[in-house]
């Protein structure tokens, strides 16, 4: 290795020794609000509750689901932070509360929400960091088009421009990734059934954002998305591990090229 020059294999195991150090994070990622990535989240988390792990919601947002409310009964619900805002009361997750109760594991919904002004940290994603830092666990839930590198796309297909947005070094932070995934059918259904939003906002959302071919084009961004983590996490383990690739891990394409001189006469 050239002097001053850094070094891959150091740099990946610093990150890794980092990574030990602050709590764990999980995803629960989807294509759109409505597949169903807080009643994941909060499935999870009574699972792990199950176990004996202590968990605290630091912010979950059902937004009337009947189904996702009833899962939150039972959990410790730390109360919100409430902020008065130009006559407005705001309210948004008490950062320093769970800082001093120290759970092992926190539920932070909508990741890429903007916090009240006033407060220590412009975005909740900021807010997560530091429970990371503090070495608690955090389970939180983002859409693909808050992420930076996909929000220009997002705004093309769907003519939503997308304000709240979270830095994709969030993906190379998380510990754990779970796509939420729910055919454009089905979640058109659950819009139809009030799932999703109250019907009059349903009836907007399914002639706009909720086109089927706006998500479409959503679901396989989330699912490419998703392969690079994959992808990234593969490549860092092989790196560690010292194993020569690449694994045959996908299907392999061979390109025979010549020049037309040396294809037989039948072609010709």
């Amino acid at each position: 290795m050239e002097a001053g020059r850094p070094d891959p294999l150091l740099n990946l195991i610093q990150k890794e020794e980092s990574k030990q150090q602050r709590g764990k994070l999980k995803i629960f990622f989807g294509m759109v609000a409505g597949v169903g990535k807080t009643y994941a989240m909060l499935e999870a988390a009574r699972e792990r509750r199950g176990e004996g792990v202590d968990v605290v919601v630091g912010y979950v947002d059902t937004h009337g689901r009947i189904e996702t409310e009833l899962l939150l009964q039972g959990m410790e619900i730390m109360p919100r932070q409430i902020v008065d805002y130009r006559g407005t009361r705001l309210e948004d997750m008490d950062l320093d509360a769970l800082l001093a109760r120290s759970p092992e594991l926190v539920l932070v919904d909508e990741l890429a929400h903007t916090n009240a002004p006033g407060l220590r940290h412009r975005k909740r994603y900021q807010d997560v960091m530091e429970l990371l830092e503090a070495g608690i666990d955090a389970y939180t839930t983002v859409n693909v088009q808050h992420f930076e590198s996909r929000a220009d796309a997002v705004a093309q297909i769907t003519g939503v421009i997308v304000h709240e947005k979270v830095p994709d070094s969030l993906l190379d932070l998380a510990d754990d990734i779970e796509l939420i995934d729910l055919p454009p059918e089905d979640l058109r259904k659950r819009l139809a059934e009030g799932k999703v939003y109250t019907p009059e906002r349903a009836d907007v959302a399914a002639l706009n954002f909720f086109r089927t071919g706006n998500l479409t084009a959503l679901r396989e961004m989330a699912l490419r998305l998703t392969a690079e983590h994959v992808d990234h996490k593969l490549q860092d383990y092989m790196q560690v591990k010292h194993i020569a690739g690449p694994w045959k891990s996908g299907e392999r394409l061979l390109v025979a090229v010549g020049s037309l001189s040396s294809w037989p006469s039948i072609f010709t």
